[in-house]
């Protein structure tokens, strides 16, 4: 299996992961390849990496900059995160976000937020941080990783496209 960043000729095969991915999740609405989407054209998608297999792209991770008391402070939002359902199970979404972690710290990163499975995303150091809020979700499932000792306080916002893809 091979990391690498996303290029203009993996827009088809990026929407098929994510739509198989999130296809059967009882939360997602299935409109994550339309938020992948819309934050490339709005120019507000920082990284996005393909995990490949034998040339096919079988796994997807995005962050974007989010900003803390409405104020951009080198935070992202890893959103969203999938894998095909037949190599599920198989590390590929750890080495995506082992991968992207890693690119967003070299870039000079701040930190990381997202909304997901404190069980699954605390092995990355993915905590529930007091000070940091995502208005409209559960506290628990709002987790953020710091990359310097210093940690922001205040409401977190994605980019506006992640409310129109509600």
């Amino acid at each position: 299996m091979k990391i690498r960043p996303e290029r203009p000729e993996d827009g088809a095969a990026i929407r098929a992961v994510l739509c198989a991915a999130f296809a059967e999740q009882p939360r997602s609405r299935n409109d994550e390849h339309l938020l992948v989407d819309a934050l490339r054209a709005a120019g507000a998608l920082s990284l996005g990496l393909v995990a490949e297999e034998g040339g096919e792209v079988i796994g997807y991770v995005a962050f974007s900059p989010v900003t803390v008391a409405g104020v951009s402070c080198g935070w992202y939002g890893l959103a969203p995160l999938a894998v095909r359902p037949d190599r599920q199970r198989r590390d590929v979404g750890r080495s995506l976000v082992k991968a992207g972690l890693a690119a967003l710290r070299e870039a000079g990163a701040a930190g990381c937020v997202l909304l997901g499975e404190p069980g699954y995303y605390g092995r990355f150091g993915f905590a529930r941080r007091v000070g940091l809020t995502l208005p409209g979700v559960p506290p628990a499932f709002f987790l953020a990783l710091a990359f310097e000792d210093s940690q922001p306080v205040g409401e977190v916002a994605y980019h506006p496209v992640f409310d129109r893809c509600k």
